[in-house]
């Protein structure tokens, strides 16, 4: 009884020895790596030391209300009114004798832009004074006529003759007189020795000369556009809303927009108007804005291509910065500070289900799942998460 006993336990002990033999005999031979097991070990938490958290700038943040908003993304241009261009032109054909402007300088209203010189100039003026002279004469004689009808001296027949000549001469002044207004000629200083073949063409507002067509020497018809002129002031876009959007655009509503080389810089605007036409060929409607800020105007010329964004609805919700949300396999996750260790911060990996993402800050839609006081690691949360 004894004897099988002993030989129990050596047989025992031997298949121990070869068991653990066994073990290290399976290595390659290297003694010094040491597997550890824990089966109650988590792998959503994760210690990071003091001195990993301050060498990695990492950050501790709370959850916080954020005030986010739909957009309707859209492009347009830079303009002015209407009546802040003009297309200068001749009334009468001339050719050209001086004209020294160029683009981008800066013209007044009622300053010369050019001159032009034409010798049937000279025959409208001539008219004008002969016309000017003799009405004098027809003047008179009807007002004599007129008292010798009265007076049943003369004939009915002779009187109404002077008044039409007089009202003919009087109609054919008042005609010229507006033509030698439209040549920049004073007619009430005009004189036989003042006439003149040369006539200056003015500025009908103040801006900025953008184009020249005009050229010394080449013969200006009156549908010839010579000058245009640009007054940048009261600036503008327009927009363009494709059809599908339109119902979410109305007058009020902001804009947000950068210029292309400054992406850096936003600046705003507000719908003033909204047009009622949809353009046939790409389904959209121009949308007018103005500028907030009036001294931005001068930052943008016509013409200017912009992006800009919309602001059709605001709502307020909870949110962390973005950089606290890490995307992984089309879930998100943050790592939620559940304590200290040893110095260490604990940090427990947690699913969160998210919505907007806006100026670097995203809506979380589960935030009743998070104690108003829980902190989260804002910064340096990718690299714990993906390791």
């Amino acid at each position: 009884m004894n004897s099988s006993k002993h030989t129990f336990n050596i047989s025992l002990f031997l298949g121990s020895l070869a068991l653990m033999f066994s073990m290290f005999s399976c290595g390659s031979g290297d003694f010094n790596e040491t597997v550890v097991i824990d089966e109650n070990l988590n792998e959503n938490v994760i210690s990071v030391s003091n001195s990993q958290f301050q060498a990695s700038a990492m950050a501790l943040g709370k959850m916080d209300t954020f005030q986010f908003s739909e957009k309707v993304h859209t492009t347009g241009v830079f303009d002015v009114p209407p009546g802040h261009k003009a297309s200068v032109s001749a009334y009468f054909g001339g050719y050209v004798k001086e004209s020294e402007l160029l683009p981008g300088e800066v013209a007044t209203k009622g300053q010369t832009l050019f001159t032009l010189e034409n010798p049937d100039y000279i025959q409208m003026q001539q008219d004008f004074l002969e016309v000017k002279n003799h009405i004098a004469f027809l003047k008179s004689d009807y007002e004599r006529q007129k008292n010798l009808s009265e007076e049943n001296i003369s004939s009915q027949k002779k009187f109404l003759q002077a008044e039409t000549e007089y009202n003919s001469a009087l109609t054919q002044y008042e005609a010229l007189k507006k033509k030698l207004a439209l040549m920049n000629i004073d007619s009430n200083n005009l004189t036989a020795e003042s006439m003149t073949s040369v006539i200056s063409v003015k500025s009908p507002i103040s801006g900025f000369i953008t184009s020249v067509d005009a050229s010394k020497g080449m013969f200006l018809n009156p549908s010839d556009i010579a000058i245009t002129i640009t007054n940048t002031e009261h600036m503008h876009m327009e927009l363009k809303v494709f059809e599908n959007d339109l119902h979410k655009i109305k007058v009020g509503q902001k804009v947000i927009f950068k210029r292309q080389n400054d992406p850096g810089k936003t600046f705003t605007a507000t719908i003033n108007l909204i047009n009622k036409a949809i353009d046939d060929e790409n389904r959209s409607v121009l949308v007018h804005c103005h500028l907030d800020n009036e001294e931005d105007e001068l930052l943008f010329i016509p013409g200017m291509y912009v992006e800009a964004e919309i602001l059709t609805s605001t709502q307020t919700e909870m949110a962390l910065p973005e950089a606290a949300v890490i995307e992984i396999e089309n879930n998100y996750y943050v790592l939620v500070k559940t304590g200290t260790e040893d110095g260490a911060s604990i940090f427990e990996k947690r699913m969160v289900k998210v919505g907007i993402t806006e100026d670097g800050f995203t809506s979380i839609l589960n935030p009743q799942d998070f104690k108003a006081d829980t902190e989260f690691l804002t910064s340096g949360a990718f690299n714990l998460i993906m390791e």
